[in-house]
């Protein structure tokens, strides 16, 4: 009999790994089939005039992209939740125009819709935030405006008006959604350093040659004053710079091979497509 209960306590762990292997397994075959089913549904039509109506890029896609971008935001309405703060009301207007601008990131990337968080905060306009560092036996608080900001493993902030205004203008290489965004692909490998999981292996030893480099190029320009077609902004760290430069790639892609060609064949490989074409079709 003891020695049934000792056999009995040792395999239990085991029992209970295959156990949690088998459920994880199944429930993880369960959401991708309710993925499936919500990509092939069509887009209602009221968020479909949203898109049309307010995100012009959406209209300046191919029609193949156009269909798996509204795929895409089926998915990601269904499993993420974007409350409202300061008084904010969220209508379909700002969920639609927040899945969107973040879908686009995904659109040919395989991925788990941005794992590891749920929530998306939206204040009606820049916000006041604060943030506490040491000094010694000194803490010290400050508070800054804000447009955005993403939480590392929490959730994202946005200010509406910058959502909406990044939407409306495409060409600006200025996109608080898309920035935020990518500081999510940046820490699906757990650390927030510039370096997002890359299609294929191959790519990690090229990616941080040319990331590495241009870098530094950008914090040499930004020292001297020096303007650029990637934001100044971008030379504050790795994870400012790979956020910065994909606003820059979906925005300003033509800008970005002139000046930039190796940064821009980087991203193009890290995001599996090439916005340069979708600015010569037809709005």
């Amino acid at each position: 009999m003891r020695q049934n209960l000792v056999y009995l306590l040792l395999s239990l762990p085991l029992v209970l790994l295959f156990a949690w292997f088998f459920l994880d397994k199944r429930n993880k075959k369960q959401t991708e089939l309710k993925r499936q089913r919500l990509r092939t549904q069509p887009l209602p039509p009221e968020y479909l005039a949203i898109l049309q109506n307010e995100f012009p890029l959406y209209l300046r896609l191919p029609n193949e992209l156009q269909n798996i971008l509204a795929g895409h935001i089926q998915v990601f309405l269904d499993e993420k939740d974007i409350v409202g703060r300061d008084g904010l009301e969220i209508t379909d207007r700002i969920r639609v125009l927040i899945a969107a601008q973040a879908c686009l990131l995904i659109l040919n990337r395989p991925g788990n819709y941005y794992p590891g968080f749920r929530s998306i905060l939206v204040y009606p306009s820049t916000y006041v935030a604060s943030s506490t560092r040491s000094d010694g036996m000194l803490h010290i608080t400050d508070t800054s405006t804000r447009a955005g900001e993403s939480w590392h493993r929490g959730p994202i902030v946005l200010a509406w008006d910058h959502v909406l205004q990044g939407a409306r203008d495409s060409r600006d290489g200025r996109n608080v959604v898309m920035h935020e965004f990518a500081h999510k692909l940046d820490e699906e490998n757990a650390a927030m350093d510039g370096l997002p999981l890359l299609p294929t292996a191959e790519q990690y030893q090229q990616w941080s040659q040319v990331l590495n480099a241009e870098f530094k190029v950008q914090q040499q320009k930004w020292a001297e004053g020096v303007d650029d077609v990637i934001d100044s902004y971008g030379a504050t760290s790795p994870a400012e710079f790979f956020a910065v430069v994909t606003e820059t790639f979906f925005e300003k892609p033509h800008q970005l091979e002139r000046h930039h060609p190796q940064l821009y064949d980087q991203f193009k490989q890290c995001y599996m497509l090439d916005p340069k074409p979708w600015s010569q079709l037809k709005k």
